[in-house]
C-alpha cells in the first residue's frame, strides 16, 4: 500500500513540476518573462557567441476588470510601473498605450504569453528563455547559447 501512495505522490509531484516549469499556471495569474544576457560574446539574432547568463525576471500582472497592467523586475529596487490605458483579454494577451513618464520595461504588449517586440512604444532590448532553462542557467547546471523568444 505504501508503494502505491509513493508512486501516486511521485506522479503528482512530477506533473506539478512540469506545470511549474512551463509557467502556464501561476499563483497570482501573472506572466513572468525570464531574460538572459550574453556573457563573453555578442548576440547574433537569438544566438549568443559566448554563454548565456541569467538576467532579470520581468513580471506583468494584467487586470481584465481594471484594463491595466502592473509590471516590475523581480528582486529589483527599480520602481514598478503601471499601464493604465490597456486592452486586456487575459494575462497573456494584452496591449497598452504608453505614457512618456512611465518606467521602462521590455514590452507594452503580450501576445499568446510572448512579449511583443516593437509594439506601441519604446521598449528595453531583451532575449528570453523558458522558465526551466533560466533556472538551469542560474544554477550553472548546463551551458546554453540560444535564447528562445
Amino acid at each position: 500500500m505504501f508503494r502505491k501512495w509513493l508512486a501516486a505522490a511521485l506522479v503528482v509531484f512530477t506533473f506539478g513540476g512540469f506545470i511549474w516549469a512551463s509557467d502556464q499556471i501561476t499563483i497570482q495569474g501573472e506572466r513572468t518573462v525570464y531574460t538572459v544576457e550574453c556573457a563573453n560574446g555578442e548576440w547574433q539574432g537569438v544566438h549568443c557567441t559566448g554563454s548565456l547568463k541569467a538576467g532579470d525576471r520581468h513580471t506583468f500582472r494584467a487586470s481584465r476588470a481594471r484594463q491595466e497592467v502592473l509590471y516590475w523586475i523581480v528582486g529589483s529596487k527599480q520602481p514598478s510601473g503601471k499601464f493604465s490605458d490597456c486592452q486586456v483579454k487575459d494575462r497573456g494577451n494584452w496591449k497598452c498605450s504608453v505614457g512618456v513618464d512611465q518606467p521602462e520595461t521590455i514590452t507594452q504588449e503580450m501576445k499568446h504569453d510572448i512579449p511583443a517586440r516593437g509594439a506601441t512604444g519604446p521598449a528595453l532590448p531583451f532575449h528570453a528563455v523558458p522558465k526551466w532553462k533560466w533556472w538551469v542557467i542560474r544554477a550553472d547546471l548546463a551551458s546554453f547559447a540560444d535564447a528562445s523568444i
